[in-house]
């Protein structure tokens, strides 16, 4: 075990820094947490952090390291029981699907970001394309390469939280004719670190950062709470 000591800088909502958290957990790794408002980060913030971007993880108060990916291959390295498959060619094949996962969590930056019904359409329609490939990749479970629980499924965890929201919220549903999503994603769900990853109040958190964004997500949520509201 790495007797360094550990500072991450993050941000309640962001992806990203959901899967440092993670995999912190499940490595059992020692560390504290600071976060940061990134619509007004203080000055030491700016300068530490290259890209203006969370996460960042302090290393012994002396190196910073950004970017979650290679803030998570760091932490695993650096500890015993890796996450990673050791086979050279199952983990390459791994973190090709991680990165994967980096290009869904673009598309529902774009899904809540969209202003008009035909992006809005489009962006719901890419993602459940994407979604639909992963399905084809998908083993019998519980994760995503069966009965050990690795990396990517820590990458993925903060993916189906965004959906838990969105669909507790407002009328979508991406995932009806998926079942190994839908059972990989309630096995990520029910997983300690996962869900502990988070606050108790993300869910609403996320909710008002939505309606901030001000798009067609925003609206189809409002329209769905009024017309819960007419109903009861």
């Amino acid at each position: 075990m790495s007797n360094s000591r550990f500072e991450l800088i993050t941000h309640f909502l962001c992806p990203y820094v959901q899967r440092s958290v993670i995999v912190l957990s499940e490595k059992e790794i020692p560390y504290q947490r600071l976060d940061v408002d990134l619509n007004s980060p203080p000055v030491w913030f700016k300068a530490l952090s290259p890209l203006g971007k969370v996460p960042l993880l302090r290393v012994d108060e002396k190196s910073v390291l950004f970017e979650s990916a290679v803030i998570c291959e760091y932490l695993d390295e650096v500890t015993p029981r890796s996450l990673h498959p050791q086979d050279p060619l199952e983990k390459a094949y791994h973190r090709a699907w991680i990165e994967f996962g980096s290009t869904i969590l673009d598309l529902i930056g774009g899904l809540y970001n969209a202003k008009d019904n035909v992006t809005f359409e489009q962006k719901k329609e890419e993602l459940r394309t994407k979604f639909s490939k992963i399905e084809e990749q998908l083993s019998d479970g519980p994760f995503f390469a069966g009965q050990r629980f690795c990396l990517i499924d820590a990458v993925y965890g903060p993916v189906f939280r965004y959906f838990d929201v969105i669909e507790g919220a407002a009328d979508i549903h991406l995932f009806d004719d998926l079942p190994r999503i839908q059972d990989w994603r309630l096995n990520l769900k029910n997983r300690d670190s996962i869900r502990n990853a988070v606050t108790p109040r993300y869910a609403a958190l996320l909710v008002d950062f939505f309606h901030k964004k001000g798009g067609c997500l925003s609206a189809e949520i409002f329209n769905v709470k009024m017309n819960g509201d007419g109903k009861s």
